[in-house]
Order: C-alpha cells, then structure tokens, then sequence
C-alpha cells in the first residue's frame, strides 16, 4: 500500500520531468534545426558539447552544475544575488533533469528535421515563403511525430535521472526527492520493499514512453 508521501514523489517526478523537458524544448528545436540544416564554423564543437552529458558520468555533469550554480560560482552567485538560489532546491533538480535530457531531445529532433526533404523548403521558398513561415507550416508539420517522440524520449531520461541530481539538488524530502533517489535512499536503509514499488512505478513509466516513442518512430517511417 502506498502513503500520501510516496504518491507525492511519483507526482513531484513526473512534474520535474515534464517541467524540464518543457524548458529546454524551444533551445532544442533550434538547435536541432541548426544541426540538420545549416553548416556554421564550430558546428562540430558544438555537437561534441551537446553530446558530453552522455558519455560524461552523470555525477561529474552534477558536479560542472553545482560549481556553476553554487552561491559561490559564476552563475549562482549572479543568482543568488538576485535573490534566487538554484542548488539543493526544486529549481536545481530541473536543471539536472534537462541538461541530462537535452542530448536525446536535440538527437532526436536533429534526425526528424533531416527527414523533411530539402527539396521541399527549398520550393517553398521559390515561391516566396519567408524562413520562419517555411519551419511553421513545412518542416516542423512534416517532422511533428518525430519532434514528438523526442520530446517523450528525453521525458523518460529526466524520470530515471540520478548522478547529476543528487550532486546538484541532494536529498531532501518532500522538496528534491525524485523515484530514483527515493530508490537508492530505501535501499541504504534496508527498505527493500518500498525501493520495489517505486522501482515498478519507474519501470511502467519509462516503459509506456519509451514504448510510445518508438510507436511514433515507426509511424513516421511508415509514412
């Protein structure tokens, strides 16, 4: 049987999760339009950097953000002066959510943009379509289902994120506590069982999006 506090992680994670994938979406969609379509110096660079959450151990990740974010680091300090504080609260378990996320997100996106034919845009702007009216009514309709399920994609990465979290935000009940660091915490104190149900919960989860995600893929494929 779960209590009121265990549903209050399983909403509090799925809050977070949708909460980052929301912000780092329109950073992503441009990104990734910029990566399939246009040729920049330094482009190279920035896919490497775009890329290093993924092969960088997460902690490390969470570390880079707390000296980044922390009341003494360039950011944080800037921050905190205006009277917000990032590390150990809510705000810094969505940072580490997205900047974990984002990678996916743009990789996704990128693959879907290179889908829509350039041929297409390239008409469209024969006959007088602007840039923006050309991404609006052409390339993102067309790459829709595959922006989607980059979106559903870095969602599920956000649930199951860990390292970077604990680094930046810790763990505070109630207020930082997501499924996967409610999991390890029951396990240090022996609570096996509850560690299972939270570990079930953020299995169906993932499941369902990765699930729903890949549905669109094959779609867009098929198309």
């Amino acid at each position: 049987m779960m209590s009121a506090d265990d549903w209050g992680v399983i909403g509090f994670t799925l809050w977070v999760a949708a909460l980052s994938v929301l912000l780092i979406l329109p950073p992503g969609v441009a990104l990734a339009w910029l990566l399939a379509r246009r040729q920049w110096p330094g482009k190279t660079l920035v896919e490497t950097l775009v890329s290093l959450p993924l092969v960088l151990p997460p902690v490390a990740t969470g570390l880079i953000l707390l000296m980044l974010l922390g009341r003494n680091g360039p950011l944080g300090g800037w921050l905190h002066s205006l009277g917000i504080d990032i590390v150990f609260t809510w705000r810094a378990v969505v940072v580490a959510l997205g900047v974990m996320a984002f990678p996916l997100l743009v990789r996704s996106m990128r693959t879907a943009f290179e889908g829509v034919p350039a041929r297409l845009e390239y008409v469209a702007s024969t006959l007088g379509a602007g840039r923006w009216r050309i991404f609006w009514t052409l390339t993102l309709p067309l790459s829709a289902r595959g922006v989607v399920a980059g979106m559903v994609l870095a969602f599920a990465r956000a649930l199951g994120e860990f390292g970077a979290t604990v680094m930046v935000a810790g763990y505070i009940p109630g207020k930082t506590s997501t499924l996967s660091v409610e999991i390890y915490h029951a396990v240090q104190l022996g609570k096996d069982h509850r560690a299972m149900v939270f570990l079930l919960v953020s299995a169906l989860i993932a499941f369902a999006a990765v699930w729903f995600s890949e549905s669109l893929t094959r779609k867009r494929n098929a198309a």
